[in-house]
């Protein structure tokens, strides 16, 4: 199937009603048929149950559980790098933006202001910055962990579309992350502010954070923030558990122009694990 032909057939999807029914089913304790889903998942997709902390399908009493399910202790010892991959997944794209662009797929750009739910003033502290947009499929873990410390800002849910944020669908549909519902995160940290966007897509029935649990539902269809001012700001170290999806989807990064070399090693469409060198000063 043709990558526009891909993009049509969700056009025409009931998106909303697909993902509210999907949500419903995986938060449902369903006994044997749940274990049976889960089983049929795993093999389905190839989930590595070995580096989960709980490996028994049967241990899980909703399908949410085992797709957030947690990692072993040390199945993703922290490189020694200023950035660490937030997540298991794949890189969609990374680097320099041009002036507000970021790039989407070959050929096709979209605005730091679209991303971050028209915030001009906090789209023009990443002029010229860096970005990385790490695709998470649905057999990765699922748990989102900071890529450096930081200390929280602001947080704010912006309503959307909810098409797939798969490869096909990012090369064929302009603008994908800044259409999709997404979850905006500003944090101070010690090399300056940086942004992680947690974007929603078809069937991801809900995104969490650590200090606020799940941001979505409801969806009031409006734009949302949240300020964190103080010593009440919550503080997270490297490493830790940020938030995290349902199904897959994916983050998208934001630097200021600060000097910035990212891990030789990476490339558009490479295989990345929780925890590996992203980048460091240049």
């Amino acid at each position: 199937m043709s990558d526009r032909l891909a993009v049509l057939l969700q056009h025409l999807l009931p998106k909303q009603a697909l993902t509210t029914l999907a949500g419903r089913f995986a938060s449902t304790e369903a006994g044997a048929l749940t274990t049976a889903a889960i089983r049929w998942f795993a093999r389905r997709y190839g989930v590595d149950l070995a580096e989960a902390a709980e490996p028994d399908p049967a241990a899980y009493r909703t399908f949410n559980a085992f797709f957030t399910r947690a990692l072993r202790a040390g199945a993703r010892p922290l490189a020694d790098a200023a950035w660490v991959c937030p997540v298991d997944g794949a890189i969609s794209q990374f680097g320099a933006l041009d002036g507000d662009r970021l790039l989407q797929a070959k050929g096709s750009t979209y605005r730091a202001v679209e991303l971050l739910g028209g915030d001009t003033a906090l789209a023009r502290r990443f002029d010229g910055g860096h970005f990385a947009t790490l695709y998470l499929s649905p057999k990765d873990y699922h748990r989102i962990h900071m890529p450096a410390a930081g200390r929280l800002a602001s947080m704010v849910h912006v309503p959307g579309a909810l098409y797939s944020v798969n490869p096909a669908t990012a090369r064929a549909l302009p603008g994908l992350f800044a259409r999709n519902e997404r979850v905006v995160c500003l944090f101070d940290g010690e090399r300056g502010p940086f942004a992680m966007v947690l974007v929603g897509a078809t069937i991801v029935g809900s995104m969490a954070t650590a200090w606020h649990g799940v941001v979505n539902p409801p969806r009031p269809g409006r734009v949302r923030s949240w300020r964190y001012d103080g010593a009440d700001a919550p503080v997270l170290r490297q490493g830790d558990e940020m938030g995290r999806f349902l199904l897959g989807s994916t983050v998208v990064l934001l630097w200021p122009a600060v000097p910035l070399r990212f891990n030789p090693q990476w490339a558009p469409g490479r295989a990345v694990r929780f925890g590996e060198a992203m980048a460091d000063d240049a």
